[in-house]
């Protein structure tokens, strides 16, 4: 279970849209409205994308009305920093 835990958080990584909504919620809170304006992608693509992020932890929701709205937990990034630093560890 540790290492799927570990393998879902660097998979939320691994994608070039996912890395652009982070960079985007970077400068705070924002409705999935926004996030589709800006990605260029369709409700369902944004809605999978965010879930890996959620789960993972990077990323935080709340429903307000119709529209999801998304920010950073910092959290989740503390997390894949202790990851790394506890492989760094192992391979020496």
């Amino acid at each position: 279970m540790k290492y799927e835990n570990q393998a879902n958080v660097f998979k939320a990584l691994c994608d070039p849209n996912r890395l652009l909504i982070i960079e985007i919620l970077q400068s705070g809170e924002k409705c999935a409205c926004k996030l589709l304006e800006d990605l260029n992608i369709s409700q369902s693509t944004l809605s999978h994308h965010m879930k890996i992020l959620c789960e993972a932890g990077f990323v935080d929701s709340n429903r307000q009305g119709k529209w999801m709205h998304y920010t950073i937990h910092r959290d989740g990034f503390e997390n894949a920093k202790k990851i790394l630093d506890e492989l760094e560890l192992i391979s020496i």
